[in-house]
């Protein structure tokens, strides 16, 4: 073998080929049709390319080591650590039967031995028992939640008097209230096993019952449901670790007692800022009537029951209702705009600004407004996660870390699963995280395609027009892709949940979120400085303004139609598309393009199943009041008007298209097998009753036990 031959192969780590010498003979060759001989032959005569091929092998598994070695140079392991933590949790909630307890502490050996591992050269045993502790760890945070958890669920649908305290309120619309209350007392009939805290909804009361208030009231209340299907949304599950025992609503309008007298000084806190809370949405609502109004209290507030069914569904088949929930967007332009206004401020004295640090001042400026915006929002979930997110970057800045990057989104996954880890269930938590970390990696593959321009050689725009233009393209440009990321990447989790897509929810996205960058957010941050001086209306009612161009916009673009039902999705299609997205989104070299591999695999075979193939042949509600016999796409119902956030749930994921109501029909009579003259079938003035008696609102009121669809009536 030449030295040649040698320094390639040593080059491309392959095997060296020996070259056969000019003097060397020939290989001898056989008859083709001598039978083992000529299987000899063939096989002599391929070997080179056997050989070529398993070398070629050896140099892909080669190179795909080189790649993972380039993951882990750029820290990509520690991206990994809440994934890891998130499939613990969902094994814990998902195992048929809960594991022991002590399962969660087998996580302190395993990570003890992983370092001992790694000191003794074993790498990979080392990763593969870190990972199994993480896994592992995350079964013990959702068993510890668990068993912290003391909620108390109601047994079954009961009618009975409460008497509580108010801990929560807010404006469901239409002089409605929703109350969370914390019960002290029920009677008439008195509860056994009463739930800890209810929610409970008030009709026709035009001023509300402040937190800290005493409440007491004859309600109906019910066990929080469950999924309308399995495999669907369980709300019952999310009320449990919200700390909701029984959902209900109330007879008639509840009575305000005193002020509650055995209240710690943290929940007097605590109910004093939601009392703040109530407050600002109530100030809002004053100045800007509707469902303006509504929709700007609840981007403050997150008091979002007050706005119209007919505007939420706008919003939500606009694909804008994303708006409305306090969520990554709004901590995030709330942070971007005080941040930069404040480095404007301090840059406008350059003695000032070069003395001090202006960018970690705006960044502490920035952390303080969402802080209180967190507190005003009134602790909500999807607050609390937008807040933990923002706040984290905003902090990095103080360190002079980069601000946005995948390791702060990790960062703060890793302390909201900490914290809740049955957040991690939810589609809140999966859409926002997926749609944040997609949209970090496209800044980060934007910024690093822009440091490989040569910027010496991209002419540069001069005059005011050409910057006024460039500035307008960049923000359109910019909108356009934000929002075409943070679409896709929540589409898989929109179908799965969901059962839907938006088809022009790119369209109202780019129509919107100007209107909200540019007017609502500042606006309204503007009005939150003004309130304490009583100067916030004119603010407010810009951006009550704005708020109606946005609700236009929703209307218009949800008049296009559209929207995409694809019904129930398989078990399987959400973990393995969820695969694909996040090595697409988490890796950074070639390797993430092994995330096409399950993504399309998961879309192309959830799209080869047909929907009247899938459905059950019949379906009853969990409390048995609904039954619907399905035959292909069409329902055929027990009930004339089926409960509206069942069915809805029915239809989207069975995909029903016609309703079959029953029809009433009277039988004839039946002839008397022994005729009674009439005088003596009841003596004089007792009237015989009629047989098929529906109960009144008189007999509805006086019987505890009639069923929640006579009650309803009544009400």
């Amino acid at each position: 073998m030449s030295q040649h031959d040698a320094q390639i192969a040593d080059e491309r780590h392959l095997p060296a080929m020996p070259r056969a010498p000019p003097d060397a003979s020939p290989v001898p060759t056989v008859p083709e049709n001598h039978g083992p001989a000529a299987e000899f032959q063939t096989s002599v005569k391929s070997w080179p390319n056997t050989h070529l091929r398993l070398a070629s092998g050896r140099q892909a598994v080669l190179r795909l080591g080189a790649l993972g070695a380039e993951e882990i140079a750029h820290g990509r392991l520690f991206l990994a650590v809440p994934l890891l933590l998130g499939l613990g949790i969902l094994l814990w909630f998902g195992l048929p039967l809960e594991p022991p307890a002590f399962v969660g502490w087998l996580a302190v050996p395993l990570l003890l031995l992983a370092p001992v591992a790694a000191a003794r050269g074993l790498q990979g045993t080392a990763r593969g028992v870190a990972a199994l502790a993480f896994i592992i760890a995350g079964m013990g945070l959702a068993a510890l939640e668990t068993w912290r958890q003391t909620t108390q669920v109601l047994d079954s649908a009961v009618t009975t008097r409460i008497e509580g305290i108010v801990e929560r309120r807010e404006a469901a619309g239409d002089g409605s209230w929703r109350y969370v209350v914390r019960l002290t007392a029920t009677r008439d009939p008195q509860l056994v096993r009463p739930p800890d805290r209810v929610a409970v909804l008030a009709r026709g009361q035009e001023a509300s019952i402040a937190p800290g208030m005493v409440l007491t009231g004859r309600a109906r209340l019910s066990p929080p449901s469950g999924p309308a299907l399995p495999g669907l949304t369980d709300f019952g599950f999310a009320a449990f670790f919200d700390g909701i025992g029984a959902v209900g609503y109330f007879y008639g309008k509840p009575q305000a007692g005193g002020p509650a007298a055995d209240l710690s000084l943290a929940e007097r806190a605590q109910m004093s800022l939601y009392s703040l809370r109530g407050m600002v949405g109530d100030r809002i609502r004053s100045f800007v009537p509707g469902d303006a109004g509504a929709f700007a209290a609840a981007i403050v507030t997150d008091e979002r029951r007050a706005i119209s069914s007919e505007a939420v569904t706008a919003l939500r088949m606009a694909g804008l209702a994303h708006i409305v929930a306090i969520s990554g967007l709004n901590m995030a332009l709330a942070a971007g705009i005080c941040f930069v206004g404040l480095r404007i401020l301090l840059s406008l004295s350059p003695p000032l600004a070069q003395a001090l640090p202006t960018k970690k001042i705006a960044a502490g400026g920035a952390l303080l407004l969402v802080t209180l915006y967190y507190v005003i929002s009134g602790f909500g979930v999807s607050a609390e996660r937008a807040y933990l997110m923002m706040a984290i970057m905003l902090t990095a800045v103080f360190f002079d870390r980069p601000s946005i990057s995948l390791h702060n989104i990790a960062l703060a996954a890793l302390v909201i699963m900490i914290l809740s880890p049955s957040a991690v269930l939810g589609p809140s938590f999966q859409m926002s995280f997926a749609a944040t970390a997609a949209l970090v990696a496209g800044y980060a593959g934007w910024t690093a395609r822009r440091a490989r321009q040569d910027h010496d050689t991209r002419p540069l725009a001069t005059g005011l027009t050409a910057r006024g233009l460039t500035s307008l393209w960049t923000m359109v440009s910019g909108t356009f892709i934000t929002s075409l990321i943070g679409g896709l990447s929540t589409a898989i989790f929109s179908v799965s949940h969901f059962h839907q897509l938006t088809g022009y929810g790119l369209v109202a996205n780019l129509a919107a979120m100007p209107v909200v960058s540019l007017v609502v957010m500042p606006a309204g941050l503007l009005g939150m400085l003004a309130m304490p001086l009583g100067l916030d209306k004119p603010f407010f009612a810009l951006m009550g303004l704005g708020s109606g161009m946005v609700i236009a916009i929703a209307t218009e673009v949800a008049s296009w139609g559209g929207n995409m039902v694809v019904g129930r999705t398989p078990p399987w299609f959400l973990p393995l598309t969820t695969v694909g997205l996040l090595l697409l989104v988490l890796l950074r070299t070639r390797l993430a393009l092994l995330g096409l591999v399950p993504l399309g695999a998961g879309l192309l075979l959830v799209g080869m199943v047909e929907p009247s193939k899938k459905n059950p042949d019949l379906l009853i509600s969990e409390d048995g009041a609904l039954v619907a016999a399905i035959d292909g796409t069409s329902a055929s119902l027990n009930r004339p008007r089926p409960p509206a956030f069942l069915y809805r749930q029915w239809e989207s994921a069975l995909q029903l298209g016609e309703m079959n109501s029953p029809e009433r029909r009277d039988a004839p009579p039946e002839p008397a097998a022994n005729p009674v003259p009439a005088a003596k079938q009841q003596p004089a003035g007792h009237p015989v009753p009629a047989a098929n008696t529906e109960p009144t609102p008189e007999t509805t009121k006086s019987n505890p036990t009639a069923s929640p669809d006579a009650t309803a009536t009544t009400n």
